[in-house]
């Protein structure tokens, strides 16, 4: 259950997008929400010629990033009866974010993959990026779309895809995505495990080796891919009935694809997914599926706001 939802914005339309999805996870959890921006140190500056000291300057920025947040708090009311509160930190993005969501006064940060305040670029890749190593709360990430943000709609996040490869540590997404689709009704987990193609789509072929001996090679990789499908399956339906145990909705795909990111984007787009939700690191047997380069193009490449969480070791 969540207590505290913290939501970064920097003043701009672009990272306002966060805000539907954070107000939805609040309203059914009744959570409270706390927005907060971050001013940059500024240093002394010349503005049309009129020379400008840091400290005038820097309390004319905090002034006006108070002022946003209040209106916004305003806003917000207007539509959800929950605990709003605000505050404007100073420092480097990054670091500060990191530090204020691992203070343990928040169980989510809901934040926007991209958008550009006023006074420069604040929430890109990167501020992600770094939230995602070095926090260990789960951060939902949702792209930013062209138009106006829409308060009054509540997205659908009902039916929740995670892909998983074998491993303990990738499981550890499991209660994060358990406890998100636990708030909506009529979830639906789809448990998505992707295995690389055990041979080229066209085999090379000798023309020295025999027929028969090349059709003997084919059948042995068709039996070894075969083997790998029967694997994945079983181990995705053993983790089902883990779930369903504790009386969730819960379906398994093996999806073939050479780049996992991509088998991962097919799937929540096959299945209408409202979520994705996926640990960053981990490890398979016969395939590599969690790099964090594979979380960065899921998250690029989604249309739909992704659950990202750093697995503890041991």
């Amino acid at each position: 259950m969540y207590r505290t939802i913290l939501v970064p914005l920097d003043g701009s339309q672009f990272a306002e997008h966060a805000l539907p999805v954070a107000m939805a996870l609040a309203r059914r959890s009744g959570a409270g929400l706390h927005l907060v921006t971050v001013l940059t140190p500024l240093t002394a500056a010349y503005l049309e010629g009129v020379y400008v000291g840091s400290d005038d300057l820097e309390a004319e920025l905090n002034a006006s990033q108070r002022a946003y947040l209040d209106r916004m708090i305003a806003r917000l009311r207007e539509y959800i009866d929950v605990p709003i509160t605000d505050e404007v930190r100073h420092g480097e993005v990054a670091p500060m974010l990191c530090q204020l969501a691992s203070s343990g006064e928040f169980d989510l940060v809901v934040m926007a993959t991209h958008g550009r305040g006023p006074m420069g670029r604040f929430w890109l890749g990167s501020v992600a990026d770094e939230m995602i190593r070095h926090v260990t709360l789960p951060v939902l990430l949702v792209r930013p779309e062209d138009g106006d943000v829409r308060l009054d709609e509540e997205p659908d996040l009902s039916r929740v895809v995670v892909p998983l490869d074998g491993t303990p540590l990738a499981e550890q997404i499991l209660e994060p995505a358990i406890a998100m689709a636990a708030l909506m009704p009529g979830a639906e987990i789809d448990l998505v495990r992707v295995i690389g193609p055990a041979m080229p789509t066209v085999a090379p072929v000798d023309i020295f080796e025999p027929a028969s001996e090349i059709e003997r090679i084919q059948k042995e990789i068709a039996a070894l891919q075969e083997a790998v499908r029967c694997e994945a399956e079983t181990y995705l339906a053993g983790v089902a009935r883990r779930l369903e145990e504790r009386g969730l909705r819960v379906r398994t795909h093996v999806v073939m694809e050479e780049k996992p990111a991509e088998g991962i984007l097919q799937e929540a787009t096959a299945e209408h997914a409202g979520l994705i939700a996926m640990e960053t690191h981990g490890r398979g047997g016969l395939s590599r599926l969690f790099r964090g380069s594979v979380a960065d193009k899921v998250v690029r490449g989604a249309h739909v706001p992704v659950l990202v969480h750093r697995p503890v070791t041991v």
